[in-house]
């Protein structure tokens, strides 16, 4: 008899398994609702995972903290250092939850999309299958689609998870949020402290700095190949092609249709079509069928309304069709709003101002369309075009606020790569730590002074932080000495030789150098002790986005002539310092050969003048700062050089100098330089103290 019963049971409740599964095959993506056979994390089938029971007494979480905030409700140091910057996730093992029936808690399994996500972050460098060694932990748990799980016994399995504690440190990840009639915003499922990376925030459900904002994914367009398509005017000016939108919305856009005629294509779903896959990608107008997402392509601007939710799947067929997306949808928080710059990629517009959607499009200026387009295409391409795009850019999100001296710049973030400086950072969002190619590259300009080169090339080896040397050998007509002449330093010594005698050869981006700094002297500084040079490095190393240097010099006003003036007399203020002798960052190499404004660029090495002047306007430009000069010397010419030597002996130097700031200034259309009024020094510099016991003892004098 207890046989019989425990039959029934179990075929009633397969009955009841059965009509859940062909429930929630309407209810997500339309090829994802069958469990994945294989998950390459596991490398076994979803069906062996092992099954979980969950009481009905098990815990419930609670349902949510809106005050939670990365300082509140996350604990960082679980993340540490490491060399790579990078946060350690951790995936926990696959599981099937069920009640206390042997009903699972969910309707769909694990859906190909989650699985999709979850292979990607096992694939990435942010993966761990250490567990202590985990800063983040993501469960296999799927709540993608809320439609698809039972609310309350899912936020129990997670409860149950090993490591949930209040959900500190875990983050899920949830697209379709909310379910009929009231559609919230934000996952339902109780879920503590967790974070939140949800397809459908509105600024009132969104955290700040905690939760992620992320797109809808759009499996219906995944499939189809939408060929980049050059920006510029299309056959449609505005195209709305979502179904189901407000009557009211639908309304207002056929007046619009009616107004402007031609220029707004209106499409809705189908009806002479039988529902199913092929009818989804398929848009009608007036009994005219066209292909979806294909059409969008037709047009500039593409309407992304509202629907039941905020989040639309629309908005990814959009940016693929490089169309600019119109977003209608108060409160809503785009996807990665947190680092994306919408305003180039979109229009948002009140959902008040619909009825004015076409006038305010149409003040937008042409070239600023294409831009937009352009840019609508590369959103797609780089952070919605696949879950393993979604996945990893949502998890470099948190990362970049775990460790924010390593983040990404706004430029890396909204800026096509179009020309990549390999191993290059910007000294502008340079780390707060050291970095990682220790020590300087000193780089010597020379031209047929041996000598004295050599003797600046024994010097400049006695430098502890010393990692390269590089001389850049400026003349075409004679060449260099043979290798067994040079003298025998301890770090690699790389001979370039030019094309061309010019000043600007020794700003050249050269591939020889790997560490950051760089040191710029000249073959006729012989004076600097070992200990100035490395003094100069440490401060370089505290300021990586300023000239660092030696010999200081000022610019002036000269109210009776009416023009600036070059000062190398020695006066309290100091507004530039000379590439002579100073360090700086290799950026600026790349700005000086590729983005120097101007012919200022030519006119130096036409007057073989002024190179290191126009560094120095280079780099107070973009930086908005001044050098800094340290150590007191001040005296830099060698004693053994002649006029014949040595270019600033020249007569006319000096005048060309006031002449080259006047012609920098007119160029760049500002006076960039910045005056100071102080000087770097070693700490115990002017102390009575033992000599010994000083860090840079053999600092130099005046």
């Amino acid at each position: 008899m207890k046989t019989k019963h425990r039959i029934y049971y179990i075929a009633l409740f397969s009955v009841v398994l059965l009509g859940l599964i062909a429930t929630g095959m309407f209810q997500f993506w339309p090829h994802s609702i069958e469990s994945s056979a294989e998950w390459t994390l596991e490398k076994g089938s979803v069906h062996d995972a092992p099954l979980i029971r969950l009481p009905v007494s098990s815990p419930l979480p609670e349902r949510g903290d809106l005050s939670c905030r990365m300082h509140t409700c996350f604990d960082v140091y679980r993340c540490g250092y490491n060399p790579k910057n990078k946060i350690k996730v951790y995936i926990y093992p696959l599981q099937r939850f069920v009640d206390e029936f042997g009903v699972p808690i969910s309707s769909t399994g694990l859906s190909r999309e989650y699985n999709d996500l979850l292979s990607a972050i096992s694939d990435s460098d942010f993966y761990t299958d250490d567990v202590t060694r985990a800063c983040l932990f993501i469960p296999s748990i799927d709540v993608l689609n809320q439609n698809s799980i039972r609310i309350r016994e899912t936020a129990q399995a997670l409860a149950l998870l090993p490591r949930w504690d209040k959900g500190m440190n875990h983050l899920l990840f949830n697209m379709l949020p909310g379910g009929p009639p009231d559609y919230n915003t934000a996952l339902d499922v109780p879920r503590d402290r967790a974070l939140l990376a949800g397809g459908g925030f509105s600024t009132w459900t969104y955290r700040q700095g905690y939760d992620v904002s992320i797109p809808v994914y759009s499996p219906l367009s995944a499939d189809v190949v939408l060929p980049e398509r050059q920006p510029g005017p299309r056959r449609y000016f505005i195209l709305s092609s979502q179904t189901a939108i407000h009557r009211e919305y639908r309304a207002e856009l056929e007046r619009l249709k009616e107004e402007n005629g031609e220029a707004l294509l209106l499409l809705d779903k189908c009806s002479n079509l039988s529902q199913g896959a092929a009818s989804a990608r398929k848009r009608c107008y007036k009994g005219q069928v066209y292909d979806y997402p294909q059409i969008l392509q037709e047009s500039s601007f593409c309407v992304v309304l509202r629907g039941a939710r905020l989040g639309q799947a629309a908005l990814s067929d959009v940016l693929q069709a490089g169309c600019v997306p119109v977003i209608l949808a108060d409160s809503y928080t785009l996807p990665f709003s947190e680092v994306l710059d919408w305003k180039r990629a979109s229009v948002v517009i009140p959902e008040e101002k619909l009825s004015e959607m076409y006038t305010i499009l149409k003040s937008i200026p042409h070239r600023q369309v294409e831009e937009m387009q352009r840019q609508a295409r590369w959103f797609w391409e780089a952070y919605f075009n696949s879950m393993k795009a979604i996945g990893l850019t949502t998890l470099q999100i948190i990362n970049d606020r775990i460790y924010p001296y390593a983040a990404r710049t706004y430029e890396q973030w909204n800026n096509p790569p179009v020309v990549k400086w390999s191993s290059v950072n910007s000294p502008l969002f340079l780390p707060l730590i050291p970095p990682r190619a220790p020590g300087f590259t000193a780089v010597v300009l020379t031209y047929d002074r041996v000598e004295s080169l050599f003797r600046v090339i024994t010097e400049i080896s006695k430098v502890p932080s010393l990692a390269k040397l590089l001389v850049v050998w400026n003349n075409q007509n004679k060449s260099p000495p043979e290798e067994s002449l040079w003298p025998k330093v301890g770090v690699p010594l790389k001979v370039v030789r030019t094309k061309e005698n010019k000043l600007s050869n020794r700003f050249f981006p050269y591939d020889e150098i790997e560490t950051e700094a760089v040191l710029a002297i000249d073959d006729d500084i012989i004076m600097l002790t070992s200990d100035e040079l490395q003094f100069g490095y440490e401060v370089w190393r505290e300021f990586p986005d300023r000239l660092v240097g030696y010999p200081g010099r000022l610019h002036l006003w000269d109210h009776e002539m009416g023009k600036w003036k070059y000062e190398s007399e020695w006066t309290n203020e100091v507004s530039m310092v000379l590439t002579g002798a100073a360090f700086y960052h290799k950026y600026f190499n790349y700005l000086y050969t590729y983005k120097m404004p101007g012919d200022i660029k030519n006119w130096v090495d036409a007057h073989m003048n002024c190179e290191d002047i126009a560094m120095n306007f280079l780099v107070a430009n973009i930086t908005g700062k001044a050098p800094i000069k340290v150590t007191p010397r001040k005296k830099f010419k060698c004693p053994e050089c002649t006029a014949i030597d040595g270019l600033s002996l020249d007569q006319t130097h000096m005048v060309e100098r006031s002449e080259c700031i006047n012609k920098f200034a007119s160029v760049f259309g500002t006076m960039p330089l910045k005056v100071v009024e102080h000087r770097a020094d070693p700490v115990l510099y002017k102390d009575d103290f033992p000599e010994k016991l000083k860090s840079f003892p053999n600092i130099g004098s005046l």
